[in-house]
């Protein structure tokens, strides 16, 4: 599954921008720009480290991935929306990379922890119906579990900075 958003509101809870999962693997409206906690610059090729905070910005909306204490519309879980206006948003928009190792991986799974809530990104089996027909609901959960691992699926990659070789790679005596 897909995270997927796209300019449609909830109809109940907060009335925000819906964050859902999607199957198709062609769908324009699945691309986020992985970017600095809220207040954070973080330069471009950058390597994310495994426990570093950054926000999640929607392509084609421009808002953040976000998530506050309203109830899920389906599940009842914590609800996950896309917030802001051009990338900025709120500190409610932060989340922490949860995996393995030093940095995040290209192929490799993660978690996202929210960083205000420590509700995990979740997406289950619970679908829409109008008007967004079949899209699974994308929530909160407070606990890890298999329905909150995520993984890239296709990208633009930056090579690491200059910097980042001589550290990963730089040995002293």
């Amino acid at each position: 599954v897909r995270l997927h958003s796209h300019d449609v509101r909830y109809g109940s809870g907060s009335g925000q921008q819906s964050v859902t999962g999607v199957s198709a693997a062609d769908d324009g409206n699945s691309y986020w720009r992985v970017r600095g906690r809220t207040a954070a610059v973080c330069e471009r090729g950058t390597p994310v480290r495994c426990g570093q905070a950054i926000r999640l910005t929607h392509l084609g909306t421009g808002r953040n991935l976000h998530s506050h204490r309203f109830a899920s519309p389906l599940s009842g879980n914590q609800e996950v929306s896309a917030f802001g206006e051009a990338g900025e948003g709120d500190y409610l928009d932060d989340w922490t990379v949860v995996c393995s190792g030093t940095y995040w991986a290209r192929d490799g799974e993660v978690r996202f922890q929210h960083a205000s809530t420590d509700v995990f990104l979740s997406v289950t089996g619970e679908q829409y119906g109008r008007p967004i027909h079949g899209q699974k609901e994308v929530h909160g959960m407070a606990a890890s579990s298999q329905n909150n691992y995520w993984k890239v699926m296709e990208g633009i990659f930056m090579q690491p900075s200059e910097v980042f070789k001589a550290e990963r790679y730089h040995a002293e005596l």
